[in-house]
């Protein structure tokens, strides 16, 4: 999987084997390596965050402060989706 980056022992990553049609912008997070089971956060267009699932668990205080990561460097993140898979929609 296509690490981003880390916060700490959480890995912010791209599952490599998106479905077709591609989804909208976002990142997965676990803690230690990826898992399929890892959170799933939208990315919107202004660069916020949407928490589409917590499979991983991750206490909602530890998810808030990784978040505000995210939106920080969602800028990034966003091209970095689009230089992997191509192109680029978002979910709001």
């Amino acid at each position: 999987m296509p690490q981003i980056f880390k916060v700490g022992s959480y890995w912010i990553y791209f599952w490599a084997d998106e479905s077709k049609p591609l989804e909208p912008v976002h990142i997965h997070i676990s803690e230690g390596k990826p898992t399929a089971n890892g959170t799933k956060v939208w990315i919107t267009r202004s660069g916020k965050c949407l928490v589409a699932n917590n499979k991983g668990h991750i206490q909602e205080r530890t998810l808030k402060n990784i978040m505000r990561v995210i939106e920080a460097r969602s800028k990034d993140i966003i091209q970095k989706w689009s230089d992997y898979f191509g192109e680029i929609t978002f979910y709001c």
